[in-house]
């Protein structure tokens, strides 16, 4: 037999979530390797968010079984009221089973999501929702211009030739460009190659600009269109998120980006970051000795046989 009456039955009223619901997808397994200055990177998205964020949203943090020094901050975090909603998986659940848990459970009608090592800046979110509430049948929007395949956004080219101004050539401002493609280890060689060997598509509608594509590391949408591709069924951790970019622009939806480059792809350094040096590569600067790693030669090769057996093992496609 119960005892007493539950008191919540007394509670009047309950908190509502905001709109917009921002949510990280998160994981560091240890602090050493490619891991070591990421929990510097994570702080430093973090941080940007809780700074440059210009209009009311939730954050939703979703740890994808990362080491107990990881999961201390966040939970640290949370215990402050910094973030509002943090889902601690116990094992790594890939980022096809994150997804599945992040588009469908977030409480706000529309989703920023992003993976931890993205850096946002001044009016990121406000620029993008405009995009979001300007055209018709957006899908994603992502808040900086880069150069995606064409073939992910052939539907947004096409609604743009019948119902748009559409724009082609070199669009996107060189040293924008270059800047975003260093984060991902390309060479400067390789960077001007892909830059005069292809273009951008800018659209104008209702005196409203933006650049043809988005990507699924970090984008702006309504939780009723994603709902439209759950659930994800991934077999890898990694190397197969495109499934989201693919089936967005199958279904005819717009996907978009600002002209202005509002948020930065860190990668696992915030060494791309100007003016930005983490603890981490501060402390490793102050021990490092000179000797054969260190000639360029030397660290070019074993740099470039390090990346690419992380990617044999982790982005396989």
């Amino acid at each position: 037999m119960r005892v007493g009456q539950n008191p919540a039955k007394f509670v009047k009223d309950v908190s509502q979530p905001e709109k917009i619901t921002v949510a990280v997808l998160n994981y560091i397994p240890f602090l050493s390797g490619f891991y070591a200055e990421m929990l510097d990177v994570l702080k430093a998205c973090l941080g940007s968010l809780w700074e440059n964020t210009d209009l009311p949203f939730d954050l939703l943090v979703f740890d994808n079984a990362s080491c107990p020094e990881v999961r201390q901050y966040l939970l640290d975090q949370h215990e402050a009221g910094k973030i509002q909603h943090l889902m601690l998986s116990e094992k790594n659940l890939g980022k096809g089973g994150a997804w599945n848990m992040i588009l469908a459970g977030a409480p706000g009608e529309v989703i920023a999501y992003t993976d931890n090592d993205c850096y946002f800046h001044k009016g990121w979110l406000g620029t993008s929702m405009k995009l979001l509430e300007t055209f018709p049948k957006v899908g994603m929007v992502t808040a900086r211009p880069f150069r995606t395949k064409p073939e992910y956004y052939t539907a947004t080219e096409a609604w743009g030739e019948r119902e748009a101004q559409v724009e082609r050539g070199q669009l996107i401002p060189f040293e924008v460009f270059r800047e975003f493609d260093l984060s991902l280890g390309q060479s400067e060689e390789e960077i001007r190659a892909h830059y005069d060997s292809s273009q951008d598509v800018r659209l104008t509608y209702a005196g409203v600009q933006a650049i043809a594509g988005a990507s699924h590391w970090q984008f702006l949408a309504r939780k009723d269109v994603l709902a439209e591709f759950l659930p994800f069924s991934m077999s890898r951790p990694m190397g197969q998120v495109k499934q989201l970019d693919e089936r967005m622009n199958a279904a005819g939806y717009l996907r978009l980006m600002p002209l202005e480059p509002l948020a930065m792809n860190m990668s696992n350094t915030l060494r791309n970051m100007p003016g930005m040096v983490s603890a981490t590569a501060a402390r490793a600067v102050r021990s490092r000795r000179a000797g054969i790693l260190d000639f360029p030669p030397v660290r070019k090769v074993m740099l470039g046989m390090y990346d690419a057996i992380f990617r044999w093992y982790y982005d396989r496609e």
